[in-house]
């Protein structure tokens, strides 16, 4: 929007063509989607307050949650009004990709809606029925998937890009809406399953998120892109705007959410945030490196499906508890510990991810 102002008024004074550049947008992205979270997030914390919109705490979780009950739920709201906003605001609203991601987060953000709504009005802790849930996200990934594939001018668009390696790109055809489909609905789900302690899922949602950022803008730039041997995809230069308000909105978000968390995203922001990454990973042609980044989502949605496989083949439980963030904390790390340290890990993971741009 404001892009399209800064064109005009570059024909009267040069000076305001600095908000052409990428970059500059996308700083000031991050930087709005943070300022409003941050002047947004007490008020909105004082109306769910107000309307009795509290957590809803599993009766077989750890007892060390009962305390949690009855704080604040559904905040996911809040980053993802900073993240509209402040896409809307910096970004180029002609570049089809930046609709994709911004319409695919907030039709999850729905999903994720309803999803708390039942559990917190109807006191039902399991919220939207799963095959429901399933059902909704498999109709807005798969169109996010049609749209991607159906809208590719280039085949480096739909093709498979493997990581190490320089020249290795296998055309996937028709399968990339499969693989696609895959990506965004099973991170939005493994983001879903992180998001169990105060800011264990946010600060590696925005730390990821930054990173496919940089990946984003550098698989659209020419010269860097053929400087590191990555597929070139006009236009993936925009989605840093996107990323950008994702980190911000985040950082924001986590100011509420570190523990002890004032406020909880709720089904509403982790299953919009985790279908963000997927998406922006999709379109700059780096499922792989998402995958690599985001090993601590991977973690968390294993340790569950080993969880249930074992207990239906064998009756016994691999671990104390699952998403994995309760089996250490039912062996007695104490909350902090399990988050700061999932931390770390992410931040180890996110460099390897980037290093590979380069290491092929």
């Amino acid at each position: 929007m404001l892009l399209l102002l800064a064109e005009y008024l570059t024909t009267l004074e040069s000076g305001f063509a600095v908000l052409q550049y990428i970059t500059v947008r996308g700083i000031m992205g991050v930087m709005t989607a943070l300022i409003l979270s941050l002047m947004i997030g007490p008020w909105m914390i004082r109306k769910l307050s107000q309307q009795k919109i509290g957590q809803v705490v599993r009766d077989d979780g750890p007892k060390s949650h009962f305390s949690k009950a009855g704080t604040p739920t559904m905040g996911g709201a809040l980053i993802l009004i900073s993240i509209a906003v402040s896409t809307l605001l910096w970004a180029d609203l002609r570049n089809s990709y930046v609709w994709v991601v911004l319409l695919t987060t907030l039709l999850f953000g729905a999903v994720g809606w309803v999803d708390d709504y039942r559990k917190v009005f109807r006191k039902d802790p399991r919220g939207l029925p799963a095959k429901w849930k399933y059902l909704w996200q498999s109709v807005i990934g798969l169109a996010a998937a049609l749209f991607l594939y159906f809208n590719a001018t280039d085949p480096v668009q739909t093709s498979y890009i493997v990581p190490f390696f320089k020249d290795v790109s296998i055309d996937t055809g028709i399968l990339f809406i499969v693989i696609s489909y895959f990506v965004i609905v099973g991170s939005s789900n493994a983001v879903n399953l992180t998001d169990g302690l105060d800011g264990l899922a946010i600060l590696p949602t925005v730390m990821v998120g930054g990173a496919l950022g940089i990946i984003a803008y550098l698989a659209g730039h020419a010269e860097f892109s053929e400087y590191l041997r990555i597929p070139f995809v006009t236009g993936t230069g925009e989605l840093v705007i996107f990323c950008g308000a994702l980190v911000g909105a985040g950082l924001g978000f986590l100011w509420f959410n570190t523990y002890p968390a004032q406020v909880f995203m709720g089904d509403v922001g982790a299953l919009a945030l985790g279908a963000a990454l997927g998406v922006v990973a999709v379109i700059a042609r780096h499922e792989i490196v998402l995958f690599i980044m985001g090993g601590i989502f991977v973690a968390e949605t294993m340790s569950v499906i080993l969880q249930v496989a074992s207990f239906k083949l064998t009756g016994k439980r691999i671990f104390r508890m699952a998403p994995i963030h309760h089996h250490f904390e039912l062996k007695g790390w104490p909350e902090p510990r399990v988050i700061v340290r999932f931390w770390i890990i992410t931040v180890m993971l996110v460099l390897f991810g980037l290093a590979t741009l380069k290491l092929r």
